[in-house]
C-alpha cells in the first residue's frame, strides 16, 4: 500500500489559512474605513457647497465652488490638513513670548474663555478676558497716642 504524501506539511497548511484568514479580515476593515472617510469628505464638500451658494463665505460663489471642489479632490488624496487644528497651535503658539500669568491668560483666551469681538473680514479679532482681583486694604499704621498726664485728666 501506497501513502500519499502532502507536499505541505500540515501546520504550514494552517498557518497559511490563519494568514489569509486575517489579510481578508483587514482588507475588509480597510475599505469600510474608506468608505466612512469617503463619506466624511462628502458631508464636508456638501457644507463647503452649502456656505458657498448662501453667499456666507468671504468670496464670490464662483471662486467659493471652485475651491470647495479642490478641498474636495485634495481630501480624497489625503492631501488635506486639519486646518482647524493647525489654526489651534498657531493661536497658542502666540502665548509663547509671554510669560507668567500673561502666558497663562493668553492660553485660556485661546481655548475660548473670556468674550471675542470683531471679525477677520473687519480686520481683526479681539480677545478679552477680565481678571477681577481683590487686594485686601490694610489699614495705615496708626500712630501711638498721645499720653495724657495725670494731671491733665483729674484737673476736670
Amino acid at each position: 500500500m501506497q501513502t500519499l504524501q502532502s507536499p505541505i506539511p500540515l501546520t504550514s497548511r494552517c498557518r497559511s489559512l490563519w494568514v489569509a484568514a486575517a489579510l481578508l479580515s483587514l482588507s475588509a476593515s480597510a475599505m469600510a474605513a474608506t468608505s466612512a472617510a469617503s463619506s466624511e469628505i462628502e458631508a464636508r464638500y456638501a457644507q463647503d457647497r452649502a456656505k458657498c451658494l448662501s453667499g456666507m463665505s468671504n468670496q464670490d460663489r464662483a471662486t467659493c465652488l471652485k475651491e470647495a471642489g479642490a478641498a474636495r479632490a485634495a481630501a480624497r488624496q489625503g492631501q488635506l490638513d486639519d486646518a482647524g487644528a493647525s489654526k489651534q497651535r498657531n493661536a497658542k503658539m502666540r502665548c509663547d513670548a509671554l510669560t507668567g500669568d500673561d502666558a497663562k491668560d493668553c492660553r485660556s483666551r485661546m481655548d475660548g474663555n473670556g468674550t471675542v469681538s470683531g471679525s477677520v473680514e473687519a480686520g481683526g479679532v479681539l480677545r478679552e478676558t477680565v481678571t477681577t482681583q481683590i487686594t485686601p486694604v490694610v489699614p495705615p499704621a496708626s500712630a501711638p497716642t498721645p499720653a495724657v498726664p495725670a494731671s491733665a485728666t483729674s484737673a476736670r
